[in-house]
Protein backbone atom coordinates (compact mmCIF):
# COMPACT_ATOMS: atom_id res chain seq x y z
CA UNK A 1 0.00 0.00 0.00
CA UNK A 2 1.34 3.28 -1.09
CA UNK A 3 -0.86 6.44 1.24
CA UNK A 4 -0.51 10.04 1.63
CA UNK A 5 2.70 10.10 -0.74
CA UNK A 6 3.69 13.26 -2.93
CA UNK A 7 4.32 11.72 -6.25
CA UNK A 8 3.58 15.22 -7.95
CA UNK A 9 5.71 15.65 -11.22
CA UNK A 10 7.57 12.02 -11.44
CA UNK A 11 7.79 10.17 -14.76
CA UNK A 12 7.03 6.72 -14.59
CA UNK A 13 8.38 4.53 -16.91
CA UNK A 14 8.27 0.80 -18.30
CA UNK A 15 7.29 0.08 -14.30
CA UNK A 16 4.82 -2.75 -13.71
CA UNK A 17 2.69 -2.37 -10.22
CA UNK A 18 0.51 -5.63 -9.31
CA UNK A 19 -2.04 -5.37 -6.88
CA UNK A 20 -1.14 -2.09 -5.11
CA UNK A 21 -3.21 0.74 -3.29
CA UNK A 22 -2.71 4.01 -3.83
CA UNK A 23 -4.59 5.70 -1.36
CA UNK A 24 -4.84 9.91 -0.98
CA UNK A 25 -1.99 9.75 -3.32
CA UNK A 26 -0.79 13.46 -5.15
CA UNK A 27 -0.60 12.13 -8.99
CA UNK A 28 -0.70 15.68 -9.97
CA UNK A 29 1.44 16.06 -13.32
CA UNK A 30 2.50 12.64 -12.80
CA UNK A 31 4.08 11.23 -16.58
CA UNK A 32 3.48 7.39 -17.16
CA UNK A 33 4.81 5.45 -20.00
CA UNK A 34 4.74 2.34 -20.97
CA UNK A 35 3.63 1.31 -17.28
CA UNK A 36 1.74 -1.53 -16.39
CA UNK A 37 -0.85 -1.22 -13.07
CA UNK A 38 -2.76 -4.66 -12.87
CA UNK A 39 -5.50 -5.74 -10.37
CA UNK A 40 -4.50 -2.07 -8.46
CA UNK A 41 -6.87 0.50 -6.15
CA UNK A 42 -6.59 4.31 -6.50
CA UNK A 43 -8.95 5.62 -3.70
CA UNK A 44 -8.51 9.21 -3.50
CA UNK A 45 -5.48 9.96 -6.02
CA UNK A 46 -5.63 13.63 -7.35
CA UNK A 47 -4.64 12.83 -11.42
CA UNK A 48 -4.90 16.39 -11.75
CA UNK A 49 -2.82 17.50 -15.13
CA UNK A 50 -1.19 14.25 -15.04
CA UNK A 51 -0.42 12.53 -18.70
CA UNK A 52 -0.53 8.60 -19.37
CA UNK A 53 1.29 7.43 -22.50
CA UNK A 54 1.16 3.63 -23.46
CA UNK A 55 0.10 2.26 -19.80
CA UNK A 56 -2.16 -0.27 -18.69
CA UNK A 57 -4.44 0.16 -15.85
CA UNK A 58 -6.03 -3.32 -16.35
CA UNK A 59 -8.76 -4.55 -13.78
CA UNK A 60 -7.90 -1.41 -11.68
CA UNK A 61 -10.56 0.37 -9.29
CA UNK A 62 -10.57 4.01 -8.98
CA UNK A 63 -12.50 5.91 -6.17
CA UNK A 64 -13.25 9.21 -5.23
CA UNK A 65 -10.48 9.94 -7.48
CA UNK A 66 -10.29 13.35 -9.30
CA UNK A 67 -9.49 13.47 -12.87
CA UNK A 68 -8.98 17.28 -13.75
CA UNK A 69 -7.52 18.01 -17.23
CA UNK A 70 -6.21 14.58 -17.51
CA UNK A 71 -5.04 12.78 -20.93
CA UNK A 72 -5.06 8.93 -21.89
CA UNK A 73 -3.39 8.16 -24.63
CA UNK A 74 -3.05 4.93 -26.23
CA UNK A 75 -4.02 3.39 -23.03
CA UNK A 76 -5.69 0.11 -21.84
CA UNK A 77 -7.98 0.78 -19.10
CA UNK A 78 -9.89 -2.92 -19.74
CA UNK A 79 -11.84 -4.07 -16.88
CA UNK A 80 -11.46 -0.93 -14.64
CA UNK A 81 -13.90 0.58 -12.34
CA UNK A 82 -14.71 4.12 -11.80
CA UNK A 83 -16.42 4.47 -8.67
CA UNK A 84 -17.68 8.63 -7.57
CA UNK A 85 -14.78 10.17 -9.57
CA UNK A 86 -14.51 13.74 -10.38
CA UNK A 87 -13.75 14.14 -14.51
CA UNK A 88 -13.22 17.54 -15.60
CA UNK A 89 -11.59 17.94 -18.86
CA UNK A 90 -10.44 14.17 -19.60
CA UNK A 91 -9.16 13.69 -23.01
CA UNK A 92 -8.73 9.79 -24.21
CA UNK A 93 -7.20 9.58 -27.84
CA UNK A 94 -6.79 5.96 -28.77
CA UNK A 95 -6.47 2.50 -26.43
CA UNK A 96 -8.74 0.26 -25.08
CA UNK A 97 -11.23 0.83 -22.66
CA UNK A 98 -13.25 -2.46 -23.38
CA UNK A 99 -15.40 -3.55 -20.59
CA UNK A 100 -14.80 -0.67 -18.29
CA UNK A 101 -17.64 0.76 -15.61
CA UNK A 102 -18.38 3.98 -15.80
CA UNK A 103 -21.72 4.10 -14.45
CA UNK A 104 -23.51 7.02 -13.75
CA UNK A 105 -19.83 9.41 -14.53
CA UNK A 106 -20.45 12.75 -14.73
CA UNK A 107 -18.38 13.17 -18.46
CA UNK A 108 -19.27 16.84 -19.61
CA UNK A 109 -17.16 18.04 -21.94
CA UNK A 110 -15.08 14.76 -21.96
CA UNK A 111 -12.97 13.85 -25.28
CA UNK A 112 -13.13 10.45 -26.08
CA UNK A 113 -11.52 9.56 -29.65
CA UNK A 114 -10.73 6.32 -31.45
CA UNK A 115 -11.20 4.88 -28.68
CA UNK A 116 -12.13 1.02 -27.76
CA UNK A 117 -15.22 0.81 -25.83
CA UNK A 118 -16.59 -2.52 -26.10
CA UNK A 119 -19.02 -3.59 -23.61
CA UNK A 120 -18.66 -0.46 -21.27
CA UNK A 121 -20.71 0.29 -18.91
CA UNK A 122 -22.04 3.76 -19.45
CA UNK A 123 -25.20 3.57 -17.77
CA UNK A 124 -26.87 6.64 -16.51
CA UNK A 125 -23.08 8.73 -17.40
CA UNK A 126 -23.89 12.43 -18.56
CA UNK A 127 -21.95 13.11 -21.70
CA UNK A 128 -23.47 16.20 -22.92
CA UNK A 129 -21.23 18.32 -24.54
CA UNK A 130 -19.02 15.64 -25.08
CA UNK A 131 -16.89 14.04 -27.85
CA UNK A 132 -17.02 10.63 -28.44
CA UNK A 133 -15.67 10.29 -32.22
CA UNK A 134 -14.77 7.24 -34.16
CA UNK A 135 -15.48 5.37 -30.68
CA UNK A 136 -16.14 1.35 -30.79
CA UNK A 137 -19.11 1.64 -28.06
CA UNK A 138 -20.36 -2.34 -29.48
CA UNK A 139 -22.18 -4.20 -26.83
CA UNK A 140 -21.82 -1.04 -24.63
CA UNK A 141 -24.57 -0.57 -21.67
CA UNK A 142 -25.78 2.72 -22.75
CA UNK A 143 -29.72 2.73 -21.14
CA UNK A 144 -30.05 6.24 -19.63
CA UNK A 145 -27.06 8.09 -21.03
CA UNK A 146 -27.63 11.82 -21.57
CA UNK A 147 -25.52 12.78 -24.57
CA UNK A 148 -27.44 16.25 -25.06
CA UNK A 149 -25.11 18.20 -27.34
CA UNK A 150 -22.61 15.42 -28.12
CA UNK A 151 -20.47 14.46 -30.87
CA UNK A 152 -21.12 11.07 -31.39
CA UNK A 153 -19.92 11.08 -35.47
CA UNK A 154 -17.90 7.93 -36.32
CA UNK A 155 -18.87 5.92 -33.17
CA UNK A 156 -20.75 2.45 -33.65
CA UNK A 157 -24.19 2.66 -31.64
CA UNK A 158 -25.46 -0.13 -32.49
CA UNK A 159 -25.97 -0.92 -28.56
CA UNK A 160 -28.08 2.55 -28.53
CA UNK A 161 -31.51 2.32 -27.60
CA UNK A 162 -32.93 6.10 -28.79
CA UNK A 163 -35.74 5.47 -26.10
CA UNK A 164 -33.81 5.12 -22.67
CA UNK A 165 -30.88 7.88 -23.55
CA UNK A 166 -30.79 11.33 -23.72
CA UNK A 167 -29.97 12.57 -27.76
CA UNK A 168 -30.94 16.36 -27.89
CA UNK A 169 -28.76 18.33 -29.79
CA UNK A 170 -26.17 15.14 -30.61
CA UNK A 171 -24.20 15.31 -33.30
CA UNK A 172 -24.42 12.19 -35.41
CA UNK A 173 -23.78 11.54 -39.11
CA UNK A 174 -26.04 9.59 -41.34
CA UNK A 175 -25.04 6.04 -41.02
CA UNK A 176 -25.82 6.68 -37.03
CA UNK A 177 -28.86 8.16 -38.08
CA UNK A 178 -30.11 4.96 -40.04
CA UNK A 179 -28.94 2.64 -36.73
CA UNK A 180 -31.43 5.31 -34.95
CA UNK A 181 -33.72 5.29 -37.32
CA UNK A 182 -33.59 1.28 -37.37
CA UNK A 183 -33.82 1.03 -33.30
CA UNK A 184 -37.03 3.06 -33.01
CA UNK A 185 -38.32 0.61 -35.94
CA UNK A 186 -38.45 2.82 -38.54
CA UNK A 187 -37.87 1.09 -41.96
CA UNK A 188 -34.85 2.32 -43.52
CA UNK A 189 -34.61 2.10 -47.19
Amino acid sequence: MIAEEDWYGREVTGRTYTRYSFVDTDWTEIRTENAVFDACVFSGVRFNASRHTGTAFTNCTFQRCTLFDTAFTDCKLVGSHFQGCEFTLLAVRGGDWSFTALPGAKLNRAGFDRVRMREADLTGADLTGAEVTGCDLSGSALRGCVLNGADLRGSDLSALDPRTADLAGARIDLGQAAVIAAALGCRVE
